[in-house]
């Protein structure tokens, strides 16, 4: 069990980072800006060894967020009870200040795909993932975060834009909300939308974390814009004008900067960190 003297309650409003093992001891010694880290839930379900050692001493300094990866919360099937079970666990041991999840499949017919899949927006699939979201949170005795996903198509069966029925989630459910900026941006190159208008009808009041990340560019076969969703990247200046327009709406809040891909050295990723605090100031 992680020192509850120093466990921190909630994420600070200021900038965090994904954490990647090759940056412990420059965390460590020159963090920057940095206040809080976040990992992803899989990586840390293991029993012991070198990353619990590490999480557990980063605990002591840096507030921590969870991030899960594999729950499949949108997927038609039940949640996986081993895996909730082992997430319980990782939650208890760890004490985080914040755990978030996606708003995506990722499971079928008992084959999990290491892919983040879209959902149509529809009242069956509203109904589905309020249920899926109720479990996580009763099973865990934790609000969880929802994180909007990057979209490469939209469904022809979607009766609800994405805000809504993110806004209508969080009415069922009382789960807090993940705004991924960077998603934001990429679903709107992708489907041809208003990135602006997507974050003015977008239910801010409930984000409980932001984050932004890197991208990279291609074309679809009729030569359009297509942008993936790949966290190997510096930040684009629209993204940063887009997280602009949130934080000027919510004022400062945690924000997380994902670099998941081609890892660079930490002073990059600190720099990225840094504007992110200059974001905040504003």
């Amino acid at each position: 069990m992680l020192d509850t003297d120093r466990r921190f309650d909630s994420l600070p409003a200021a900038p965090g980072v994904g954490y990647k093992p090759q940056h412990f001891s420059d965390l460590q010694a020159d963090p920057g800006p940095v206040e809080w880290i976040e990992v992803h839930a899989e990586n840390y379900m293991g029993d012991g060894g070198r990353p619990h050692a590490q999480l557990r001493a980063l605990s002591e300094r840096f507030a921590l967020s969870i991030h899960g990866v594999g729950l499949s919360i949108g997927g038609e099937a039940p949640l996986d009870r081993d895996h909730l079970k082992r997430l319980k666990t990782l939650c208890d041991w760890a004490q985080p200040a914040s755990f978030s999840e996606h708003l995506a499949w990722s499971t079928h017919e008992g084959a999990f795909m290491n892919d983040l899949l879209p959902l149509p927006y529809t009242e069956q699939t509203l109904t589905r993932v309020a249920q899926h979201i109720d479990q996580v949170q009763t099973e865990l005795e934790r609000q969880m975060l929802l994180e909007n996903p990057s979209s490469y198509l939209a469904f022809a069966e979607s009766t609800l834009s994405e805000t809504d029925f993110l806004t209508e989630l969080v009415q069922r459910t009382t789960c807090g909300l993940l705004l991924d900026v960077n998603n934001v941006f990429i679903s709107s190159v992708n489907l041809d939308l208003s990135a602006q208008a997507y974050i003015d009808a977008y239910p801010l009041a409930h984000v409980g974390e932001i984050h932004i990340g890197g991208h990279d560019e291609d074309s679809d076969d009729t030569g359009a814009p297509l942008l993936i969703d790949s966290h190997g990247q510096p930040v684009i200046d629209p993204v940063w004008e887009l997280l602009d327009r949130v934080l000027a709406r919510t004022g400062p809040k945690p924000v997380l900067v994902e670099w998941d891909n081609a890892v660079p050295d930490w002073p990059v990723l600190r720099s990225e960190a840094q504007r992110a605090a200059k974001a905040l100031a504003l």
